[in-house]
């Protein structure tokens, strides 16, 4: 059986994803880190959280060197949407509407899918950009904010630092800003409360079931 390794961090929970895919969950890719997974025999290497900027970030030449030994590497969601972006000339395959965005250009800054979160438990702290730009536009089609009041709260968020991009402080600015009104701002907490949603975990669930698909279709492989 062609052994899967995949690097998942707060996009998705390890117990969802395992009722996907059955695989070697690893914390989020860091330099070096695809080293040792071929030398673990890795005929798959799935990326989704990478390391940002507390840590080295994965690097082009590692995944390159890894798909030149053979190893399919799909990316999508986080780091792995990012990379597959700029990778896929080379191989790299990418899953999900996050990782098109970026292909497109319609994404550009790495911050889009940055986040802190628990080291211990893989819980994710901050909000990604990307994800209230999501639960923006869900917002204005519910009519719970005006397409001008999105728009100015988008603009509003990728101005703040990643870290301090949690909604009861993204509220409080809007409020602060005059972008929402105190009734408006309590509305839309009530509603992202009721309605949460992530496109990371969707890209993260999407990517999961495409490294499953080609894991079935791969001939056993040794090492």
């Amino acid at each position: 059986m062609t052994k899967v390794i995949v690097y998942l961090g707060p996009s998705l929970s390890i117990d969802k994803a395992r009722a996907i895919l059955d695989a070697d969950y690893r914390p989020p890719v860091r330099r070096g880190d695809l080293k040792k997974a071929l030398e673990d025999g890795a005929g798959i290497i799935g990326i989704i959280d990478g390391a940002f900027y507390s840590d080295s970030p994965v690097g082009h030449k590692e995944i390159i060197a890894v798909m030149k030994k053979g190893v399919v590497v799909v990316g999508g969601s986080s780091m792995g949407a990012l990379r597959a972006s700029e990778l896929d000339v080379f191989g790299m395959i990418g899953v999900g509407r996050i990782y098109e965005c970026y292909r497109s250009g319609r994404l550009v800054a790495d911050d889009e899918v940055a986040v802190t979160y628990n080291p211990l438990t893989g819980e994710q702290i901050s909000e990604p950009l990307v994800n209230v730009r999501y639960q923006l536009k869900a917002a204005e089609l519910d009519r719970v904010i005006t397409g001008e009041e999105k728009s100015a709260l988008i603009s509003m968020v990728a101005g703040m630092y990643y870290p301090d991009r949690v909604y009861p402080a993204i509220l409080k600015l809007a409020v602060k800003k005059n972008i929402l009104s105190a009734k408006k701002a309590d509305a839309l907490s009530r509603y992202i409360e009721e309605k949460p949603l992530s496109l990371k975990a969707e890209d993260a669930i999407a990517t999961l079931k495409k490294i499953k698909e080609l894991s079935s279709l791969a001939s056993p492989k040794s090492r």
